[in-house]
């Protein structure tokens, strides 16, 4: 496996996890009425590589899933992280063109 390989899996591995921990939280403070994540900074860790934490956090928590405008923009960045990753996979060999 090449660095490159590892640090990819390492930092898409940690995004996932935090972007799971920031749901996690985010519906802990909505039940709690505290201050919130914003919805910015949520799709914002989906974009950066935490989408499949922040779906699995959505399905198990029940959390922003009624509210179409964020589903939006969360799918917005999936298909960011998505552009993301296969510029990465393609510039390391991984694709061919």
């Amino acid at each position: 496996m090449h660095t490159a390989d590892l640090i990819a899996i390492v930092w898409l591995s940690t995004f996932s996890g935090v972007t799971f921990l920031v749901f996690a939280w985010d519906k802990w403070r909505a039940r709690r009425g505290g201050q919130r994540v914003s919805e910015r900074m949520l799709a914002g860790l989906g974009a950066a590589g935490g989408w499949p934490g922040g779906l699995l956090a959505m399905i198990l928590f029940r959390h922003k899933t009624a509210k179409p405008a964020f589903l939006a923009k969360y799918g917005f960045a999936l298909v960011l992280f998505a552009v993301l990753l296969l510029g990465w996979l393609w510039s390391n060999g991984h694709l061919s063109p």
